[in-house]
């Protein structure tokens, strides 16, 4: 079940990055923690977006363990509760008094009032001289599992619970993957009608066992853990796509082939899903929770 390709290795595949600037949402753990390496080793400043400081530091530290040192990149924690829109904004104007450039945007709990607010930043980044700023959606190829037909008109629509699922949780799970990959499309379509060189991707980090912290299966987990580490890929591993996505050179030399492009490992732009290539979906989807947005003040 590994479905990453062997061609491709961070290591020595990606470019020097240094005077770049990331932010990464969940980067403390799993695949953001493992994206924050790969990126930071190649010299770039990455922000670990994390709500915990001393779990963050600490974190950080155990970077250093593994290789991050002198002439490598920095990795500095900035302080995200995603759980509120508002904490969303108030740390992406906390972003914008730090830093004055943003070259990637990467979402590991795709989150978008953060992008919304960090817009202004993103876009003067983009718009200096041969800028190559990226926005990098984590997503999955379980949003295939979703059934029915979704529809994003309301917050009963967003909230739908899946009750009859015969696992809710991972029902919803599936839905939230679905969503991240109907809005990576949807914004890059509004970006490039309003003439932005910015570029978008949603990926598909392959089989990593990672997984298996969400609540998907838990009555299941005692006997699927076992075979997991046999079965599936180390984060570092399922965080190539996301390096890649972040970092290759490959994009930037064929940014109309991936711009708004879905990524499976490694770099491999794929089609999605028929109900994610919905352009409809995906304008609804995200139509409804700017207009909320705006209703709550945010």
């Amino acid at each position: 079940m590994n479905f990453l390709s062997k061609s491709f290795d961070p290591i020595t595949d990606l470019p020097d990055m240094s005077g770049k600037v990331v932010l990464i949402t969940g980067g403390n753990a799993g695949l953001g923690y493992s994206t924050v390496k790969h990126l930071a080793r190649h010299g770039a400043k990455v922000y670990m977006g994390a709500r915990n400081q001393s779990k963050a530091e600490a974190v950080i530290a155990q970077l250093k363990t593994e290789g991050l040192g002198p002439g490598n990149g920095e990795v500095v924690w900035l302080e995200i509760d995603l759980k509120n829109p508002r904490n969303s904004k108030k740390a992406a104007e906390e972003f914008m008094k730090l830093e004055k450039r943003l070259d990637v945007l990467s979402l590991v709990i795709s989150h978008i009032v953060l992008t919304r607010s960090l817009q202004p930043l993103l876009d003067q980044t983009a718009a200096e001289p041969n800028s190559d700023v990226r926005i990098v959606i984590v997503s999955s190829d379980v949003q295939r599992i979703v059934s029915g037909t979704p529809r994003f008109r309301n917050l009963d629509d967003l909230n739908t619970e899946y009750k009859d699922a015969l696992f809710p949780a991972f029902a919803r799970y599936c839905m939230t993957k679905l969503a991240n990959t109907l809005y990576a499309s949807e914004l890059q379509r509004r970006l490039t009608t309003a003439g932005s060189r910015i570029t978008v991707m949603s990926l598909h980090p392959g089989g990593v066992y990672t997984y298996f912290n969400q609540p998907s299966i838990p009555y299941y987990q005692f006997i699927l853990k076992p075979t997991m580490f046999l079965l599936f890929s180390h984060p570092d591993k399922g965080a190539y796509n996301s390096a890649f996505a972040a970092a290759s050179d490959e994009v930037t030399k064929e940014r109309e082939k991936f711009r708004g492009a879905y990524l499976k490992p490694v770099g491999k732009v794929s089609k999605p899903t028929k109900m994610a290539r919905d352009e409809g979906l995906a304008k609804e989807f995200l139509d409804f929770v700017e207009t909320f947005l705006q209703e709550k003040g945010i």
